[in-house]
């Protein structure tokens, strides 16, 4: 059974920063390419950040520059460093990973971890 534990969230104030982790258990993690995903009340999960097994990153333009997505194999672990957070990164987020083969599906979703950029 595949794990997901998503944390580090919290209120901040925009301008702020947060490191969000993602612990995955269950699977080879090395094995996939992983993603930050973002979900708002009445929205659709969106992928934010993806990150190769081997550790290429790519982000949407909304948090390019801002936003570093890693990975420590080792730890099974992935890391996003949130900078120079907005209001509209408020949303839970969420890790999973990155279909790439068929079926295309996702693990389990984890809880998600709540950021809030408020002043």
């Amino acid at each position: 059974q595949v794990q997901l534990v998503e944390s580090g969230g919290g209120l901040v104030q925009p301008g702020g920063s947060l490191r969000l982790s993602c612990v995955v258990s269950g699977t080879i993690f090395s094995d996939y390419a992983m993603g930050w995903y973002r979900q708002t009340p009445g929205k659709q999960r969106e992928l934010v950040a993806t990150i190769t097994s081997r550790g290429t990153p790519n982000y949407v333009d909304s948090v390019m520059g801002r936003f570093t997505i890693s990975r420590d194999n080792a730890k099974s672990t992935m890391y996003l460093q949130m900078n120079n957070l907005k209001p509209e990164d408020t949303a839970v987020w969420f890790c999973n990973i990155v279909p790439t083969r068929q079926p295309f599906t996702v693990f389990d979703w984890g809880q998600g971890t709540q950021v809030t950029v408020s002043s």
